[in-house]
């Protein structure tokens, strides 16, 4: 993945650098877009896409359940609980919950 970041970052570098005018800058986006057109390369990019939106679904449950945790805990120090488990001292303080 690095290797691509950097040829991309060259890639780009060189375009927006190059003195060599329109003709050479529309050869490199005829190559760009045959390259990025490839199945291989649009293969890659789907799995990437999945893997992402897969791992923000994961990441949004873990944060979903620590700000839920966090919650209970407030509470129950707002309303000075002893008990230091929210599963506990949320069936001891009446089934209250957010």
């Amino acid at each position: 993945m690095k290797k691509l970041s950097v040829l991309v970052v060259g890639a780009a570098g060189y375009v927006l650098g190059s003195r060599a005018g329109r003709e050479r800058y529309e050869q490199i986006k005829r190559q760009a877009t045959k390259a990025w057109n490839r199945p291989v390369v649009q293969h890659a990019a789907d799995n990437v896409e999945q893997t992402v939106k897969n791992a923000a679904s994961d990441v949004g449950s873990k944060v979903a359940d620590v700000a839920h945790d966090a919650s209970a805990k407030v509470v129950n120090k707002v309303k000075g609980a002893d008990d230091p488990d929210p599963m506990t001292a949320k069936a001891s303080s009446g089934g209250t919950s957010f």
